[in-house]
């Protein structure tokens, strides 16, 4: 696949309830498997998806630090449910409500990751994106990268401090429409 920079067009695209979005990866996040919903939702062919980083369907207004929440949390081999927007090839947007687990091998050693989508509620997403907005505004008064991510982490954990909940929690509030 051709390493060009995909322009957003603000074009949501949905899928079915019914559905799920099934995506591996190897331990850095390569994508190893993505199913038929994946190539349709993403208009990522699978002969392309195969091979990249799944951050080739990173959506620019995804804050940098869910993902390091999310990194972390499988780095201590446990699950995580996240709410994430995605960037399909052709512009348009995706959220999905993502469960990534670990996937281990018969001697017990993490070989990859494994990740259901659903799509996510419109009150989830709504809720979502105003946290992610805040974290994001975070991220962006700092000019390093690394700097970002703490900065955004830092406004992550403040917000959920302010809620009284893990992010998982939230994630769950939300996932069941009692979100604070």
């Amino acid at each position: 696949m051709r390493a060009t920079r995909i322009r957003p067009t603000g074009v949501e695209r949905a899928f079915g309830d019914h559905e799920m979005i099934v995506t591996k990866t190897d331990t850095r996040g390569v994508i190893t498997y993505v199913n038929d919903v994946f190539v349709r939702v993403s208009a990522l062919p699978e002969c392309d998806a195969v091979g990249q980083p799944h951050s080739v369907i990173r959506h620019p207004d995804m804050p940098r630090a869910v993902f390091k929440l999310l990194w972390d949390t499988l780095g201590e081999q446990r699950e995580i449910f996240a709410y994430v927007q995605n960037l399909a090839t052709d512009g348009a947007h995706y959220w999905v409500l993502a469960h990534v687990t670990p996937s281990y091998d018969l001697g017990g050693r993490v070989v990859g990751y494994h990740s259901n989508r659903r799509h996510p509620t419109p009150g989830a997403v709504t809720a979502v994106s105003a946290l992610y907005t805040k974290i994001r505004a975070a991220e962006s008064r700092e000019s390093h990268t690394p700097d970002a991510v703490t900065a955004g982490y830092r406004a992550l954990q403040d917000a959920l401090n302010e809620h009284g909940m893990a992010y998982d929690e939230l994630v769950w509030s939300l996932t069941n429409g009692s979100g604070r």
